[in-house]
């Protein structure tokens, strides 16, 4: 309640020193003639996606922007995502993630559904952003408010990150053209649901900055399924010279999101409350000489994972663990292009990462794992070179490496290799990559706390291994349309498990295998400016069959219409098919029987913009549907989602 006070008086104050602060955007003429003809100048954002981008080593990653973020009127990473070509999502409340897993997961191709432990990263900023003592997101530490877009890599790419098979990033919003501008959005819905946030960004010469805020809550679709979110952040920027500029991101966010247990049963089983609180600090120094052009980062995070009021074996006692984590380091990367068509790239990241947690029963009885600490450095290089004529037939060969030397376990490499052919509006990419992921800090915590018989077996461990594959094509239409066809193979190997007896004792091994393969599709479609169409599928098998969150079908579809001027219509939709859930667990021989049947949903949002131009002020106002077709669905057995339900808002910039 101290949060929700503290964010709420700031909120209020942030409110008033921006309804106070237009003048300083109104001195700007051509900034508020701008922000008046918008909606005669925008183009419309294609729906669910921004599109696929690959790059010279044919690695490729899927952009999500605050277009379709807005669009989708998501209030979080995982309802940004969940219609994203590849990705599947769970969750418990309409607002709050409960601790990962279930409560709040991503999945990509598949991946991802390990627990502890996963193999799929969290960043923000290109900074590492999830539980280091469990080694798995924690998605309500992803503030959306900050976003610019996000980015989804779904395959291993050496060349851009290490130590996971992929990774979602979200990337700071920051202003391109000159001029400021400030918004506030309010809204309110079913449930008790209330949001708002707030924000002002500009560009004035050599300078740039974004600085804003977010909170959210809601009493949620059923008893104990509450949630609140808040953040604040700030991205602020120097052009120190023409080549060179420096920058600074900071957020803060504080969230907390109550299990509703299933339905119908003791509601003293639930698993309690999770809070997290988490503060990031990073610094960006970039350069740019045409022929040559990077970064050195630094970083540093903080923050809290608390596990609130889980039920025991001892009745009427309940257990609250306090996991703390702690992650800084280093980040640079230089890519040159000293001759026509050819690229080298070389770069560097160093890390540190500990955790430690207490534990409190409320019979008096309290632990403490004292924590541990590793450190990780994976220098990677990289060459491609163009042949040919890239406005006519062109050919980009590229390979390369990137090398890991971890703290307490063996040494790897990840090599990668690709191929890029193109002419005009086709393009084709193919390319191999292996992703090594080592065990977290969850390996050493098992062992000494939660199952001491495991004794040193972890230092044993080696990194899990995925050789990836992937080919596919592209075709550009023009401004009219664009497809995407992709094929990918997932062969992974060395996944640690725990082997019980026989014979005593049990001990950390790496002996779980699986494949994943399948074909994704993304068809963007726009014949005029005013309305755009989306298509996308996901075609998936699994080995083993189980494998959680790899549902064989998955199609999604959304479209985009701005009608009488001011008026703009978003629908979104997904079918998914009957798939497995429930965390993969870390135990050799676990099977898992859980299951959640096929559905499709519907959800839409109607908008509304007005411009006053004798005050500098435009905004809009919209209604938004979620689960029009009032479907009954679930994302784990016992834990239905909401029904139909709505929201309206006003967003209001000056």
């Amino acid at each position: 309640m101290k949060s929700q006070a503290i964010f709420r008086i700031i909120s209020a104050a942030a409110l008033l020193f921006l309804w106070a602060g237009p003048s300083s955007a109104a001195d700007d003429a051509e900034t508020r003639r701008e922000t008046v003809q918008l909606d005669e100048i925008r183009v419309m954002a294609s729906p669910i996606i921004e599109g696929n981008v690959t790059d010279k080593y044919a690695g490729q990653k899927t952009v999500v922007s605050r277009e379709q973020i807005e669009d989708l009127n998501a209030q979080d990473v995982s309802t940004a995502l969940r219609k994203t070509p590849g990705v599947n999502i769970s969750r418990f409340n309409p607002v709050g993630a409960f601790g990962g897993g279930e409560g709040g997961g991503i999945f990509i191709r598949g991946m991802g559904s390990s627990r502890p432990g996963a193999e799929i990263k969290t960043y923000v900023d290109g900074v590492p952003m999830y539980m280091s003592v469990w080694n798995h997101p924690l998605l309500d530490l992803l503030a959306i408010d900050s976003a610019g877009a996000i980015e989804v890599y779904k395959s291993p790419q050496p060349q851009h990150f290490g130590n996971a098979v992929g990774i979602i990033n979200i990337v700071p919003v920051q202003k391109a053209t000159p001029g400021t501008q400030s918004r506030i959005k309010l809204a309110g819905g079913s449930y008790d649901t209330f949001i708002g946030n707030m924000e002002t960004i500009g560009k004035t010469g050599t300078q740039h900055y974004a600085l804003g805020g977010g909170y959210r809550q809601s009493d949620g679709h059923r008893d104990h399924a509450d949630g609140r979110t808040g953040n604040f952040y700030g991205n602020i920027g120097y052009q120190l010279s023409d080549e060179w500029d420096i920058r600074f991101f900071g957020l803060y966010s504080d969230n907390t999101a109550d299990d509703p247990g299933v339905k119908g049963a003791d509601p003293s089983k639930r698993s309690g409350a999770y809070e997290t609180r988490a503060t990031l600090a990073a610094a960006t120094l970039s350069n740019n000489y045409g022929s040559a052009d990077g970064y050195i980062k630094v970083y540093h995070n903080t923050g809290e994972g608390d596990w609130l009021g889980q039920p025991t074996s001892r009745e009427n006692v309940y257990e609250n663990l306090y996991n703390d984590f702690n992650y800084y380091g280093i980040k640079a990367r230089e890519a040159f292009r000293p001759w026509n068509g050819g690229e080298l790239l070389a770069g560097l990241n160093w890390e540190y990462t500990e955790g430690d947690y207490n534990k409190h029963f409320t019979d008096g009885v309290a632990d403490r794992w004292e924590g541990h600490d590793f450190t990780m450095f994976s220098p990677y290089a990289a060459v491609s070179q163009t042949l040919g004529d890239e406005t006519g037939f062109h050919v980009t060969p590229s390979a390369g490496a990137r090398y890991y030397r971890h703290s307490d376990f063996d040494a790897e490499w990840a090599p990668h290799a690709g191929l890029l052919a193109g002419y005009g509006g086709f393009s084709w990419h193919a390319g191999y990559s292996r992703a090594v992921v080592y065990p977290g800090l969850d390996v050493a915590v098992f062992s000494e706390k939660v199952l001491p018989m495991l004794g040193d077996s972890w230092k044993n461990l080696d990194p899990e291994i995925v050789d990836h594959y992937e080919t596919g094509v592209s075709y550009l239409f023009g401004t009219l349309a664009a497809v995407d066809l992709t094929w990918f193979y997932n062969d992974g190997k060395d996944r640690y498990v725990v082997v019980p007896p026989p014979p005593p004792p049990p001990v950390y091994e790496n002996i779980g295998t699986y494949v994943t393969k399948g074909v994704e599709t993304a068809l963007r479609v726009s014949p005029t400016a005013d309305f755009s169409l989306f298509f996308g599928a996901t075609f998936l098998k699994s080995d083993p069959d189980d494998l959680p969150y790899a549902p064989e079908t998955t199609l999604s579809a959304g479209a985009n219409w701005r009608f009488l001027n001011a008026f703009t219509l978003n629908l979104d939709g997904q079918y998914l098919d009957k798939m497995r859930v429930s965390p993969l667990l870390r135990r050799a021989g676990a099977e898992n029987e859980n299951t959640v049947d096929s559905y499709f949903i519907l959800n839409g949002k109607l908008s509304y913009d007005f411009a006053l131009a004798r005050k500098g002020l435009s905004g809009t106002v919209f209604v938004a549907g979620e689960n029009i077709t009032d479907t009954d669905y679930e994302y784990l057995p016992g834990y239905p989602m909401a029904g139909i339900n709505g929201m309206a808002g006003i967003s209001l910039i000056f």
